[in-house]
């Protein structure tokens, strides 16, 4: 009877992508960040954009991010990536540069950075991590919480009354001329998945032809600070936070269409 190996039957289908660093991170069990990730590395691989990108890391969970990428990184203080990013971008043009933040970085006291980045229509790519909550320094309450969410700053949930309700970025940064490409996508099934990857592509497409500012919101999950399990965190995305934070295309110029 004749025997085959492996190599010689098998296709190779899924492989760590170069762009990604093989060391281990510090998020928790079922945190999607690990899928942002990914889609990131991924994209950045497939456009063969590695060797001319440089990260820049907020702080949050993913303040570590320059160690998880196998490419050129900073970190930015609490809320200015997007003015880091903008210098990096205006002294090395030819660089594709791209902000990795969270809610509590980019909606709060990131806010005016992020506003004004994309004003200017700054040629640089946003990915916006919102899990409606403060995750690395505690679980507070953060701009992008849900009326009604529990978090340890609003331990009966978030009252409109005394904070007000959610800042819904995607929405906010569409009206301002100098954004090109603004997009929800959300991490919580497959389909949903590959969706955000090929917003990803199209938003580093955007900086590649200099077509202005871009970013792409993730709804995401944190399972720790929701206080629910990790399967459970994702039916939570999509029975809460899509009905809040709608996906969709928010703001997509006709020349990006044909990318």
């Amino acid at each position: 009877m004749m025997t085959t190996t492996l190599n010689e039957t098998s296709t190779l289908v899924y492989e760590r992508p170069h762009s990604l660093a093989a060391c281990n991170t510090n998020y928790c069990p079922g945190c999607t960040h690990g899928v942002a990730h990914r889609l990131l590395a991924e994209a950045i691989d497939e456009l063969g954009l590695r060797e001319r990108t440089i990260l820049v890391a907020p702080v949050g969970c993913s303040v570590f991010a320059y160690k998880y990428f196998n490419m050129d990184g900073c970190e930015a203080a609490h809320g200015r990536a997007p003015a880091m990013a903008t210098g990096v971008k205006r002294v090395q043009p030819d660089k594709m540069v791209i902000t990795y933040q969270g809610d509590g970085d980019l909606a709060s006291i990131g806010m005016a950075e992020i506003v004004h980045a994309a004003a200017r229509g700054e040629n640089i790519t946003t990915i916006f991590v919102n899990n409606a909550i403060y995750g690395m320094t505690g679980g507070q309450m953060a701009p992008t919480s849900l009326p009604g969410q529990k978090t340890t700053s609003s331990p009966f949930g978030r009252d409109t009354i005394l904070t007000g309700y959610p800042v819904r970025m995607s929405e906010l940064l569409s009206t301002l001329d100098g954004a090109t490409y603004i997009v929800r996508r959300s991490l919580h099934d497959i389909a949903n998945i590959r969706k955000a990857k090929k917003a990803i592509l199209t938003a580093l497409k955007v900086q590649m032809n200099g077509m202005g500012f871009s970013m792409v919101e993730l709804l995401s999950s944190c399972p720790t600070n929701w206080g629910l399990e990790p399967v459970e965190a994702l039916h939570w995305i999509e029975n809460n936070m899509i009905p809040a934070f709608p996906l969709g295309d928010y703001k997509v110029i006709e020349e990006v269409r044909s990318l």
